[in-house]
């Protein structure tokens, strides 16, 4: 009789998501700034005008992170810990769960019911994202660390390297051997819209090119990879 041979050990798997246009179907940064206009924080045509020069930057990948964040937080920065958290529960309940799509919520579900490791990685800053993270049920967030001085408030500045591009990989090594773990180690699945998130997309075992931008919806079908569309499609 041939002995039997002992399972072979199945690798811990990891389903990554980005936020923005991945998750949601808005972005929840540029919309935070939005929502600090309708509060009456800033000037709507001065903010207005860079908020949209800062979110074209990103979208065609060329975005000065460091300048966005001292921008992008100055307002709550502005208003003080307890008004800026006060005003950022009205955010969540006014923009954020009404964005929420229940075709999200089904792909999260059936990774957490495969008992996949789940991780939210943005480009977006931790005041931002944090909610949103608990909000969708996803423990472990990678996002731009903001620093805090010896009161706890925020300064403007990136605490750390800014989880955006290469960024992203770095981070994600980075909590990865926290954990024992290395990308080599493991099987992951990477779900993101843009082609800002191209340097992960190349590294994971499985990348998923979700409500993809134009481009990485070409380079995805040059590429053979998955494209998973759960929002309606960009013209």
């Amino acid at each position: 009789m041939t002995p039997r041979q002992p399972p072979q050990a199945t690798r811990p798997r990891l389903a990554l998501f980005d936020l923005d246009h991945t998750l949601l179907p808005i972005d929840s940064d540029y919309e935070w700034g939005e929502f600090t206009i309708r509060l009456g924080w800033c000037d709507r045509d001065d903010f207005g005008r860079c908020n949209e020069a800062f979110y074209a930057d990103y979208q065609a990948g060329r975005l000065d992170v460091h300048d966005y964040v001292r921008f992008a937080t100055q307002a709550m920065r502005s208003q003080g810990p307890q008004a800026a958290a006060q005003a950022h529960a009205q955010f969540m309940r006014e923009v954020i769960e009404p964005a929420v799509r229940p075709s999200a919520l089904a792909l999260l579900q059936k990774h957490r019911d495969q008992g996949d490791l789940m991780l939210i990685i943005t480009a977006t800053n931790e005041f931002v994202t944090r909610p949103i993270a608990r909000l969708l049920g996803v423990d472990h967030l990678i996002a731009i660390e903001l620093e805090r001085d010896s009161a706890s408030r925020y300064t403007g500045e990136i605490r750390g390297i800014p989880s955006m591009r290469e960024g992203k990989v770095q981070r994600l090594k980075q909590w990865l051997a926290e954990r024992d773990l290395t990308l080599e180690g493991i099987e992951s699945t990477f779900y993101s819209d843009s082609m800002n998130d191209l340097p992960l997309l190349e590294l994971v075992s499985h990348p998923v090119a979700t409500n993809p931008d134009t481009r990485l919806r070409a380079l995805a079908r040059e590429r053979h990879w998955p494209t998973l569309d759960l929002f309606d499609p960009a013209p």
